[in-house]
């Protein structure tokens, strides 16, 4: 196939997917931290996309290199099936990786950002991962060096895991309980070293970043 016809099937496995996924031109580009030009030649055909941004295209429509690079055939083999009724459709997206969430600091500033995961958690909810640091949750299967998915709210109800800052300094992964102005983080540890900790909202300023939704886990920083 001459290289317009390779761009040509590109850009109508592309128009396809992104039909099929509810997703417009904009939200390709937010998702994947694409440029709009970039995309745009790639639908218009007068661009291929790099290998690199085949496979990521590919984990983000959660098809095959094929479906996007080869002429779609609608047959059994190539449909995508389409959701079940009255099961919503969750596409994977980017979210970032913060190694840290510091204080006078945007969340998202470069200074935090260690790199980017996929997950399909979505439900128009802003999602995070954090990198964790210590062992102050391991008895919660929350483990030195793993990633936790976090919905970015400010509010979370008694006993749920959250990312909280306390008086300004680096935030910290404890399980949440807020009594009136008494705000006590507990951790759930088997080391005897970490004990709650008690905080007076009237003395203290706590700021609730987030609710810890998944955990990915990691052997030797590698992704189970």
């Amino acid at each position: 196939m001459s290289d317009l016809g390779n761009r040509t099937v590109m850009a109508a496995n592309l128009r396809r997917l992104m039909e099929s996924a509810g997703k417009d031109r904009n939200a390709l580009c937010r998702d994947l931290d694409l440029k709009y030009s970039t995309v745009s030649e790639w639908l218009n055909a007068t661009a291929y996309p790099r290998i690199d941004k085949i496979e990521l295209m590919a984990h983000y429509f959660g098809v095959q290199k094929s479906d996007l690079v080869e002429e779609y055939v609608p047959t059994a083999s190539k449909t995508i099936p389409a959701p079940a009724i009255g099961l919503p459709y969750h596409p994977s997206h980017r979210i970032p990786i913060l190694g840290r969430v510091s204080a006078g600091l945007p969340l998202y500033a470069d200074q935090n950002i260690e790199g980017y995961t996929m997950t399909d958690l979505n439900g128009g909810q802003e999602y995070f991962a954090l990198r964790v640091k210590g062992d102050s949750m391991n008895a919660a299967r929350i483990c030195d060096g793993d990633l936790i998915i976090v919905c970015k709210q400010d509010v979370v109800e008694n006993g749920q895991i959250a990312v909280v800052m306390v008086d300004g300094d680096d935030a910290t992964v404890k399980r949440f309980r807020q009594d009136g102005n008494t705000v006590t983080l507990i951790p759930q540890s088997y080391n005897p070293a970490h004990a709650p900790q008690i905080y007076n909202l009237k003395e203290t300023p706590i700021k609730v970043i987030g609710k810890v939704v998944k955990v990915e886990y990691t052997i030797d920083g590698q992704m189970l």
